[in-house]
């Protein structure tokens, strides 16, 4: 009877195996690594890529903080000389309106009145003085109803006074400046000297 020693033919074997097993082993482990670092690069540029979107829209942030700043500083300094253009119209306005006041009292005022103080405030004039007769207060408010600049007096007190030995009637009333006298003098501050009433050519 023929014996075959199969076991250096199973030892082969064995090793052959080991050897395979080996080898995808390295296979895969190397694949794994392949793996590990294309995701590894893929995610890197995706995160520099992000940091430059991120930078960028930093960069963008900081112009538009700086422009906004900008504006807001342009917005102040506008109000600001809308505010003294307001106030330098005001003054304008209520200067031409004194010299007119003035005027119109050194008419309407009539003999026999004496005027010691006139307080404007906003649209209204408080006018004290003294009369030779209360007659001389009515018409005085009179004149004032009927004057252009002057509309609505009202008289709020009137009493007998004493003024170096003479009787006198003391007084205090008040009127209002018109709007539309207003509204004249600021068109007439526009137009040249030859176009204004009473203006010589």
């Amino acid at each position: 009877m023929i014996r075959v020693n199969l076991l250096p033919h199973r030892e082969e074997k064995r090793k052959a195996r080991r050897t395979q097993f080996y080898a995808m082993s390295g296979m895969v482990v190397v694949l794994a690594g392949l793996i590990w670092l294309f995701g590894f690069l893929t995610i890197g540029r995706w995160i520099a890529t992000q940091d430059e979107k991120n930078a960028f829209l930093k960069r963008e942030v900081a112009v538009l903080d700086k422009d906004i700043a900008e504006i807001k500083s342009l917005k102040e300094q506008t109000e600001v000389m809308l505010s003294r253009n307001r106030v330098i119209e005001s003054l304008q306005t209520t200067r031409a309106e004194t010299v007119h006041l003035f005027t119109e009292l050194a008419h309407q005022v009539p003999d026999g009145i004496y005027l010691k103080s006139v307080k404007q405030t906003n649209r209204k004039i408080t006018l004290n003085g003294y009369a030779q007769a209360n007659a001389r207060v009515s018409e005085l408010m009179q004149r004032l109803d009927a004057s252009p600049l002057l509309e609505r007096p009202v008289l709020i007190e009137i009493k007998a006074a004493t003024v170096d030995r003479r009787r006198l009637s003391e007084f205090q009333m008040t009127a209002e400046i018109t709007l539309q006298s207003a509204t004249d003098d600021k068109k007439s501050e526009g137009k040249p000297a030859s176009s204004r009433p009473g203006a010589k050519p």
